[in-house]
């Protein structure tokens, strides 16, 4: 007697359901209770359900006293975006047509940020970028020292950023780096173009999917960031991340934490749709 097969199409749910499962029960639920927060009232106390739903807290967090918070959240995240792509195009493209034998061990050296914590390397920032920190000093040296040190500067929220993010743009960098075909370049200068107009009008169209990619991993999580504006930045640099950190922690008002929070995923949702609607290859 013949065994019955399953079908193919249960098979492949089945392999799915773990995934599934998790991701319903560590990623949809909190992000319910998010939403519901998101229209309760402040004295409205831990795990319970919210009812009546209002809209105060939303109300509050669009109030044009945040707008400046919002712009400059904006504003770090594409400088850190730009920045990222400024340093890790040139490394991407070394790795992927010089390293040789040695790529492994270059691509090895732009994750070994990764085996340390996130929170020690940002507060080695502050300890390089304060008043009697190294960088201050060896700046000070040449007459560019600044009194108090680097901290507390926008400048120092971008560098942080620009620090923790940038493998997020190099291994996407990489990828397409490694996919391109050169023999294009080298039709380029046959065809009389110099190195500027090869790389506008040849390589960078090439390596656009992974540029797209590596600008899209750093975005987003630069954008909802809390813990380098705290720690490198002071209340002039706040943004969206950290001022949602105080509302849960100090603050004690987890629906506007919560309405935050919400405002801040619909963003990156847009970004998204706009990214998935041009039709682009993700790497």
């Amino acid at each position: 007697m013949a065994r019955r097969r399953v079908p193919r199409w249960l098979s492949a749910n089945l392999l799915l359901l773990p995934t599934g499962l998790w991701l319903a029960l560590f990623l949809l639920v909190p992000l319910a209770l998010v939403v519901q927060y998101s229209f309760a009232t402040r004295d409205t106390g831990p795990l319970r359900v919210v009812l009546p739903w209002t809209a105060q807290a939303y109300r509050t967090a669009l109030d044009p006293a945040f707008l400046p918070i919002f712009g400059r959240t904006l504003a770090y995240a594409a400088l850190t975006t730009v920045a990222c792509l400024v340093l890790g195009f040139p490394l991407a493209w070394f790795i992927a047509r010089h390293g040789g034998r040695h790529r492994n061990a270059l691509l090895a050296a732009v994750l070994v940020p990764f085996w340390a914590s996130y929170l020690a390397r940002i507060y080695a920032w502050k300890a390089l970028l304060d008043g009697d920190g190294l960088v201050n000093r060896l700046l000070g040296a040449v007459g560019l020292g600044r009194e108090g040190g680097f901290l507390l500067t926008d400048g120092a929220v971008v560098l942080g950023l620009t620090y923790g993010f940038l493998p997020f743009m190099v291994l996407p960098l990489y990828v397409a780096c490694e996919r391109f075909d050169y023999r294009l370049v080298e039709a380029s200068y046959d065809l009389g173009h110099g190195r500027v107009s090869t790389f506008f009008r040849v390589v960078l169209p090439g390596v656009r999917p992974g540029v797209l990619a590596g600008s899209l991993l750093v975005l987003v999580p630069s954008a909802g960031d809390f813990v380098t504006p705290k720690l490198l930045g002071g209340v002039d640099q706040s943004t969206f991340g950290s001022v949602i950190d105080d509302q849960f922690r100090g603050g004690n008002n987890w629906p506007l934490g919560s309405a935050m929070a919400v405002l801040l995923m619909a963003l990156v949702v847009v970004v998204l749709v706009v990214r998935g609607r041009r039709g682009e290859d993700v790497l």
